[in-house]
């Protein structure tokens, strides 16, 4: 047993490594916004807002914001050179028409088939799914970021969701405070697994089988 897990900025740092050059991405409202600080350097990501704005920057320093220059979460951002404004329904037009490279996502279920759930607990939640659904199914590659379980200690990585999903089949992987998975032909696979749990500890923290296929490397990330 052991209570050694990722912080949410190294999760985020974690998901950034994988975003290639040139990438157009979109990320989820709330924690996914963290990946845009870890980017590699050396490689360009292009940011996508759902409310029309591409390639903006980070958040600007504190007192210095405009706050028409907004992204959906509606915090404030700046903008690099070349960047463009578009009307909301142009903008859906990107994610729908598929010129979005990843769509990275937070999640409170994600299904060993890929199903994602990150709107709505039963009664509780947002009243309606909104721009993640066209996300999902618009993105040519969607990766979630989580912890591993809720603040109850229950699964994240389930067999199937219980909670109203916001897509289906969409998930390719997923990054979480103790592993990184991907999810191939219905099946949870181990990719990366934190140095300091063991299998069997990692098994029992998840709600559906994990399949190992090849080595699993160490998920090794800086302190942040």
């Amino acid at each position: 047993m052991t209570d050694a897990k990722l912080s949410n900025a190294q999760i985020a740092w974690r998901a950034a490594q994988d975003i290639e050059d040139g990438a157009y991405v979109n990320l989820g409202i709330g924690f996914p916004e963290m990946v845009a600080q870890y980017t590699v350097e050396g490689r360009e990501a292009i940011f996508h807002t759902e409310n029309g704005i591409l390639n903006f920057g980070p958040a600007p320093e504190p007192g210095t914001e405009d706050w028409d220059l907004i992204n959906a979460g509606k915090k404030a951002v700046t903008l690099k050179p070349g960047a463009a404004f578009f009307h909301h329904a142009d903008s859906f037009g990107m994610v729908r028409g598929g010129h979005l490279d990843v769509a990275i996502l937070g999640a409170l279920q994600v299904a060993q088939n890929g199903d994602l759930a990150n709107w709505r607990v039963g009664n509780k939640g947002v009243p309606a799914v909104g721009g993640a659904m066209d996300l999902v199914h618009g993105a040519k590659r969607v990766a979630v970021i989580t912890d591993h379980v809720t603040k109850k200690g229950d699964p994240k990585l389930v067999e199937s969701c219980t909670f109203p999903l916001t897509g289906v089949g969409c998930v390719t992987r997923v990054y979480t405070s103790l592993a990184v998975v991907d999810i191939e032909d219905g099946h949870f696979v181990l990719r990366e697994k934190l140095p300091q749990i063991s299998m069997d500890h990692l098994r029992a923290l998840t709600g559906a089988e994990l399949h190992i296929d090849g080595d699993v490397a160490e998920l090794n990330v800086p302190e942040l």
